[in-house]
């Protein structure tokens, strides 16, 4: 008798695991050249306010060492190299090689090549040894990876003991008339941007459907957990539109 393949989330469809990591790849192939100022318009500028916060809850010192995973056209990796210094390290990995080519032409054009390194990978089998990083983070990525429990488990390998992973994602507004009305932007309004400025309806209808299909913020902190952080908590921004999940390997 033959087994049912297992099937994953990819936005509200069911696809294979394989099948999804290529479908993601597609569309961040198609969004690459447009991800920074899409990432504005769609905000309104306001990713730039979570991007600080996170950096500040990070507690990252000069001379240490930092994941920035999923780390795409690098607004957290320049953030995070400014912060560690010539003496510290801040390796961008990313899995979509078009995304990381962006990044690491904008890092360059900005002056951000001393302390940095730029590798592709998927964050469910990260290449780098145990306890390696002072500090992890995943800003928008968390939601596209198809085993997020491994690639939570692999975070906390890769962390030194004492060091901090830092999930910033897209989450569950605290308000249900923020929640419907964020419902009609993301529907409505963003996939209708994404034509005009992307000519890519679709992938950003995806995002949309994604961010819906994500675990809310009990249920990630829960995931965190289970995964063996400790003195885990979020942070609601914007509403709850974003979170900020932090968790420490002790």
């Amino acid at each position: 008798m033959s087994q049912e393949k297992e099937t994953v989330d990819f936005g509200y469809k069911k696809v294979s695991s394989d099948e999804k990591v290529h479908l993601v790849a597609d569309v961040f192939h198609s969004v690459a050249s447009k991800y920074d100022i899409m990432n504005d318009l769609l905000s309104l500028g306001i990713h730039r306010f979570w991007k600080m916060f996170t950096i500040d809850c990070s507690g990252v010192r000069a001379g240490q060492k930092v994941l920035d995973l999923a780390g795409g056209t690098g607004d957290l990796t320049a953030k995070f190299s400014k912060k560690v210094g010539p003496s510290g390290k801040v390796i961008l990995a990313d899995i979509n090689a078009s995304m990381m080519q962006v990044g690491r032409e904008k890092l360059r054009n900005d002056g951000y090549v001393g302390n940095i390194d730029f590798v592709q990978a998927n964050a469910e089998v990260l290449p780098f040894p145990d306890h390696t990083f002072d500090v992890v983070s995943i800003g928008f990525g968390l939601r596209n990876v198809t085993d997020k429990d491994k690639a939570l488990r692999e975070m906390y390998r890769v962390l030194k003991p004492g060091g901090r992973l830092l999930v910033l994602e897209f989450s569950k507004p605290t308000s249900e008339v923020l929640g419907k009305i964020y419902d009609t932007y993301s529907f409505s309004v963003l996939p209708k941007i994404g034509k005009v400025i992307a000519n890519d309806s679709e992938s950003y209808q995806y995002l949309a459907e994604s961010i819906r299909m994500h675990p809310d913020q009990e249920t990630l902190k829960g995931m965190m957990i289970e995964a063996g952080f400790e003195q885990t908590n979020y942070y609601n921004l914007s509403g709850g539109i974003v979170a900020l999940h932090r968790g420490y390997k002790l």
